[in-house]
């Protein structure tokens, strides 16, 4: 294979995205085909790579980019099937959501800059993805937290967009600095930096710190990847443009912490203690953010919350040993991921507004927005994980993953001995999975009845589409296009476009000789218990979740109402103070649990309480000592030269007589004191 060609994948982004800073501004026509032609062309090139490299190749190639006195850093690159799987799936949504994002934020003056930072943030995946070196690697990690961290605070002019930039910044960055140190131990253990020779020094057992290596590497996954306890920054994060949440859900931010742990996996295998770890840390993620999108009223919000439970349905894979499951659901969510968002930005700006409970109240919604009603409907059933769709596949593989490693057998596929997982780690993962599975029927089924299918009668009861419910997390968005005016095609067929692989993509790992032959070659099919119980789970939330709803809009029309719970989280954003009745099944199927969970079961006010109020006051100490101490003491300083300065000068009268009466004064003190 020629270098260039998987050299040019990253390059290309990054070179469209300095031709549109550059000329975006001063030449406004030239900044969408900027924004396009690159990354399309990028995941072009992505997909050519992928099939010339085939099935079962790797390529390794580099070259000396600096000596550092110990592991050498190399600009290297390594393809496998894990990479030229990812780097496509990024390159598709990509293209889709430069695509869209033409037409969602066609009147906004700064969509050149936004173009840009999107390209700059694909490329940074790019990077990530077929980095051969763990610091080039680093590199494409932190431009894409600095990359989210403008575009999310991209409508900067509004409170909740500062706040959640600064937000995503900072929890992320608390993830990063022990990551960066476990990627200094790891190329110190190895030698190298070089992920083949990372793995094979793995695979020798010549790490000597694995356990310490990989819960350090785990904090780093835990804040880009939004797993607990750093997973709080991503429902905030909604506040940014809809298109990026797309971006940032579906194939680049969050998924590069599920991309390392898979690449590293032998590293990982090492440490059943780091295993562990990584198992309660899914199961607290996926059941949590479940029960919290059951309660959400931001439409974003629910998707965010169902993100943040998915990821920790790849990382519930890993921790039972089985990297080619947790890849094949971080690609099948990233599909249909993507199109839930961007399905989500066609009903906001029709509805005019991210909440459920307003968009019940909207007569024949649904019929104004066809193409989002039935791709939702389509992504949604993914994320339910009913057959035939991709999720089903992708989810049952995640069961049947935890199922063996539950029974001792876990799916290492050759990096490790099946007794290298904890027996324990796969009960944790198959009980929370199976949970969640549940969960994630209801919360999805919610959302599509609310939004969608509330009876007039209802709606008329519940009064005018005007207000949220008071007391729900509510992330605004400013809005990009006209509602009365009908969603251009731009908006329209990257929806078609994704709901192909939302569709049909699970089938690819039915057969051994399909997408297994690229992963690692073990089964992906879906075990006969799992797959009875994973969608016996999921009807039952669904039917849950619809008995529920007709209950509550059933109450709603005959005037008989529950008031909506009271109390907010202080400083966040939400819905005027009115209160806002809705036939919503969250509340009867959560019951005590449904104001905790509307509001994160509180974590953000613990973190509030923990972390936010010692550092600001321990600021405001150090604000005070540099202002009355340190600087009170350089403006003495100052102050008394002054002043010194003026006494001297009284003495400087230009007047010769004086100053032959003090020098004669002088001289006789002189000879006065040496006298005596």
């Amino acid at each position: 294979m020629n270098l260039a060609l998987p050299a040019l994948v990253p390059a290309l982004p990054a070179l469209g995205a300095a031709a549109t800073l550059a000329v975006g501004r001063k030449s406004p026509g030239l900044a969408r085909p900027l924004a396009i032609v690159p990354v399309a062309a990028a995941a072009v090139l992505a997909l050519v790579v992928a099939l010339q490299l085939g099935t079962g190749q790797t390529l390794d190639a580099a070259t000396r980019l600096t000596p550092t006195g110990g592991p050498d850093i190399a600009l290297a690159i390594h393809l496998d099937g894990f990479s030229s799987l990812i780097s496509v799936l990024v390159g598709l949504v990509a293209t889709c959501v430069q695509v869209y994002s033409t037409a969602y934020l066609k009147e906004d003056p700064r969509y050149p800059s936004y173009a840009a930072l999107v390209s700059l943030f694909t490329a940074a995946m790019f990077l990530v993805v077929y980095s051969g070196d763990l610091i080039v690697l680093l590199v494409g990690w932190e431009v894409m937290g600095v990359c989210s961290y403008f575009l999310i605070g991209h409508h900067w002019e509004t409170a909740d967009a500062r706040s959640a930039s600064l937000k995503a910044f900072l929890v992320t960055k608390l993830g990063d600095v022990p990551f960066l140190f476990g990627i200094f131990l790891l190329g110190a253990d190895a030698h190298s930096f070089r992920i083949p020779d990372v793995l094979a020094a793995a695979g020798d057992g010549k790490l000597g710190h694995p356990t310490l290596i990989a819960l350090l590497l785990l904090a780093g996954v835990a804040g880009k990847s939004a797993q607990f306890p750093l997973h709080t920054w991503l429902p905030d994060a909604m506040a940014g443009p809809t298109p990026v949440s797309a971006l940032i859900h579906a194939a680049t931010m969050v998924a590069a912490g599920i991309y390392l742990v898979a690449r590293l996996m032998p590293v990982f295998l090492l440490s059943g203690a780091a295993l562990v770890v990584l198992a309660v840390m899914a199961a607290v993620t996926m059941i949590g953010s479940a029960l919290c999108a059951l309660a959400q009223d931001d439409l974003k919000r629910v998707l965010a919350y169902s993100t943040v439970g998915q990821l920790g349905y790849m990382a519930g894979a890993l921790a039972s040993g089985d990297r080619q499951a947790s890849v094949f659901h971080l690609v099948s969510h990233g599909a249909f991921k993507a199109l839930l968002f961007l399905a989500a930005g066609v009903v906001i700006h029709a509805a005019h507004t991210n909440s459920i409970s307003a968009m019940s109240r909207i007569p024949g919604l649904r019929k104004r927005v066809p193409d989002a009603y039935w791709t939702m409907g389509i992504a949604l059933v993914a994320l339910v994980g009913l057959p035939p769709f991709s999720g089903f596949f992708s989810k049952e593989a995640v069961l049947t993953a935890a199922e063996h490693a539950a029974n001792g057998e876990a799916l290492t596929n050759g990096l490790g001995p099946a007794s290298a997982v904890p027996e324990a780690a796969g009960w944790i993962v198959l009980i929370s999975a199976a949970l969640t599975a549940l969960l994630t029927a209801a919360y999805a089924t919610r959302l599509f009845l609310v939004a969608f299918h509330s009876p007039a009668g209802a709606a008329a009861a519940a009064g005018p589409p005007t207000e949220h419910e008071a007391d729900a997390p509510y992330s605004p968005e400013a809005d990009e296009a006209d509602p009365a005016t009908a969603e251009p095609s731009a908006m329209r067929w990257p929806l078609w476009v994704l709901a192909v692989p939302t569709m049909g993509l699970g089938i690819a790992g039915l057969r051994s000789d399909w997408l297994p032959a690229l992963l690692d070659g073990g089964s992906l099919r879906p075990s006969a218990v799992t797959a009875v119980t994973g969608t016996g789970l999921a009807v039952v939330g669904v039917l849950a979740a619809y008995g529920a709803w007709r209950s509550a809009t059933a109450r709603l029309s005959t005037g008989r109402t529950a008031p909506a719970a009271a109390g907010r989280v202080p400083g966040q954003a939400g819905a005027p103070a009115a209160e806002v009745i809705v036939a919503d099944p969250g509340r009867t199927l959560l019951g005590p649990l449904f104001g905790p969970a509307r509001h994160g079961f509180g974590v953000d006010r613990l973190y509030h309480l923990l972390f936010v109020r010692p550092v600001t006051a321990a600021a405001r100490l150090v604000r005070f000592l540099d202002r009355e101490v340190v600087e009170g003491y350089v403006q003495g300083s100052g102050l008394g030269a002054n002043l010194l300065g003026r006494a001297v000068r009284l003495a400087q009268t230009g007047n010769a007589q004086t100053y032959l009466s003090a020098l004669l004064a002088g001289v006789v003190l002189l000879a006065v004191l040496v006298a005596v």
